[in-house]
């Protein structure tokens, strides 16, 4: 009776443990996919369609989702390289390292450009940022937050070839 109540107990911890794996590539990929998705598909295509206000508000709300999975992920990310006995140490540590820098990236866009730009965008009132005296800080913002974006991009392709 004991190797059955053994086998009992040792059944669903094994096949919880091998779905961390499957979960862990599945959560990156969610993540890096949807950077992507927005930053490279869904933002240009609001550009090309609406008008440059109506754009920047659509991709500000997107920005903010993005902000706010972005950190989701990175903390089940964190907790399933936690729990993963599947990885050695050191290069559990790595990815974890990897994941930190993505939120990290997420963290300096969502905490620190995106409501300056927000607060630059409502200074310039109606007219525009584009027609307004805060342009230049605006665009360098801007450009500050693409390469924050695409730095993360890459880490999360990264993150998805190390995961394999």
């Amino acid at each position: 009776m004991d190797s059955g109540a053994q086998r009992l107990t040792a059944g669903p911890v094994r096949g919880w443990a091998a779905r961390v794996p499957a979960a862990r590539l599945l959560v990156a990929a969610l993540w890096t996919g949807s950077l992507w998705a927005l930053g490279y598909i869904a933002a240009p295509a609001a550009f090309k369609v609406l008008g440059s206000g109506q754009a920047g508000d659509l991709v500000a709300v997107l920005l903010t989702r993005q902000a706010w999975l972005s950190i989701a992920c990175a903390v089940v990310l964190l907790v399933l390289l936690w729990l993963s006995k599947d990885l050695a140490a050191p290069r559990r540590r790595f990815l974890g390292w990897l994941v930190i820098a993505m939120l990290a990236c997420a963290l300096v866009i969502f905490v620190g450009l995106q409501p300056g730009m927000a607060h630059l965008r409502v200074l310039a009132g109606e007219a525009g940022v584009r027609a307004s005296p805060y342009w230049t800080q605006f665009a360098v913002m801007h450009g500050v937050s693409q390469v924050f974006h695409m730095i993360q991009s890459v880490l999360g392709a990264w993150l998805l070839v190390r995961l394999r």
